[in-house]
């Protein structure tokens, strides 16, 4: 569900200017000690004098300003003149434009299905050679991230087209220290120790979740949220591809048993605030405000990085609210799958310069200068963690760093009648009570009318 990058990109005319016109970079170079400078002055080695570099993505207002103080360091090192554009329709303004032959250097993507579409048109380029290997060793769950930029190009081959940058980490659960504290609550690593706190937290006269699933027209994505974490949780994430790709059907019984995980949480009357019936009627903005009552609500709410804009004016993060990785099952062994969206950066006319272009983004420089302002999560293993901006930043990057598959918004993936569509419905009719069988035959008999 991409309702981060919805709430997060103003309704603003398309705008285009050069990174940091007069010259100034954020941050003095060799004067930051949480900075890779070296990385920085490797780049000057590359002489760029007099190439331009047109660059569009979806970023407006403040990212606009962000992604250009990056874009700064590598016009000071280079030469090169970049010039960025940001649109709020960029997804379908990047289509207009290669179909018309007239794209900038390179687009930056809110997920891979428009740059998997792209590239089997022979829209994309694929990236430098080395690329592949080099996120495989350098990032986290590196070859997750090597799948998700990979798709077939006209001549039906598989390459490397996209490069992930600036990601956002769904599988969260916030909690209230204090309220865990006074209760003599320990945060739970694994997925069975969660389940345990949660009876415990009933056996103790509370309530363990806040989950609601309202949002207008949009009503139920918060669910699938849920479900798709619970995929990488029950499942491997061949069976999570399938899934997506509908290979794995949605009526499969791999599917309808993390449907069911769901509903172990969702549909357990004792465990959810104002019990069963209130979970599909609930907004998800007003869902966890829960924590914060006194006596507490509930105690823990699962919920993606952005939800803190929703909690009351005034809360502090890291004191009045935390969050911590959403765990997976110590009896599986899947590791620590991650969920979660991000931007990818690929080619769309080719020259030296969007080569250099996108090469810079593997620096640890390129990553720090955002990620010590606001707003920016990483895998890239090779960055100060301490170069975050401040501690709820570090946190989730740590959670990407600890990453042993990553995987993005299956519903994202999904075509849009399934994504945003019988799957958010399905989602309410099973929180309301029908079976998960019965869900998945009525999803699975909507995607068969799209074959």
């Amino acid at each position: 569900m991409k309702l981060p990058l919805i709430m997060g990109v103003a309704a603003l005319a398309l705008t285009a200017s050069t990174a940091l016109a007069d010259g100034h970079l954020k941050f003095t170079p060799g004067e930051d000690a949480r900075f890779h400078w070296e990385s920085y002055e490797a780049l000057k080695a590359t002489d760029l004098k007099g190439e331009t570099i047109t660059v569009f993505g979806p970023w407006l207002g403040p990212d606009k300003e962000l992604v250009e103080s990056v874009i700064a360091y590598f016009e000071e090192a280079t030469g090169a003149d970049v010039k960025y554009s940001g649109s709020d329709s960029f997804e379908t303004q990047i289509v207009i434009d290669t179909e018309a032959n007239a794209p900038p250097n390179v687009a930056i993507f809110p997920q891979p299905g428009l740059a998997a579409g792209l590239a089997a048109k022979g829209k994309l380029t694929p990236l430098s050679a080395g690329t592949a290997d080099w996120v495989r060793e350098n990032y986290a769950a590196g070859q997750s991230w090597v799948d998700l930029g990979t798709y077939k190009g006209k001549d039906g081959k598989d390459d490397l087209f996209g490069f992930f940058y600036k990601i956002d980490v769904k599988s969260l659960v916030w909690y209230s220290p204090e309220n865990f504290e006074d209760a003599g609550y320990e945060i739970p690593t694994s997925m069975e120790d969660l389940k345990a706190l949660s009876d415990q937290i009933v056996a103790d006269g509370g309530t363990p979740w806040c989950i609601g699933l309202g949002s207008g027209g949009a009503t139920g994505w918060v669910a699938t949220d849920w479900v798709e974490d619970l995929m990488l949780r029950t499942q491997t994430p061949e069976d999570y591809d399938a899934w997506v790709l509908n290979e794995l059907k949605f009526n499969d019984p791999k599917v309808l048993e993390a449907i069911e995980e769901y509903g172990s949480f969702a549909r357990n009357e004792a465990w959810v605030d104002g019990g069963v019936a209130a979970v599909a009627t609930t907004d998800f903005r007003d869902s966890p405000k829960g924590l914060f009552a006194s006596p507490p609500k509930c105690y823990m709410h699962r919920q993606a990085s952005f939800i803190p804009a929703f909690f009351p004016e005034g809360t502090e993060i890291g004191s009045d609210a935390n969050f911590f990785y959403f765990p997976s099952y110590a009896s599986k062994d899947l590791g620590k799958p991650v969920l979660g969206g991000g931007t990818l950066f690929a080619i769309t006319k080719e020259s030296k310069g969007a080569h250099a272009f996108v090469d810079f983004l593997r620096t640890p420089i390129a990553h720090e200068i955002w990620m010590a302002q606001k707003g920016f999560l990483t895998p890239h293993k090779g960055v100060n963690v301490d170069a975050y901006a401040d501690d709820t930043l570090k946190g989730m990057g740590k959670i990407l760093l600890g990453a042993t598959t990553f995987r993005f918004d299956g519903s994202d993936l999904m075509p849009g009648a399934i994504g945003a569509g019988a799957f958010w419905t399905g989602m309410v009719d099973y929180s309301g009570g029908k079976s998960a069988q019965e869900v998945g035959d009525q999803i699975q008999k909507v995607w068969d009318t799209l074959k």
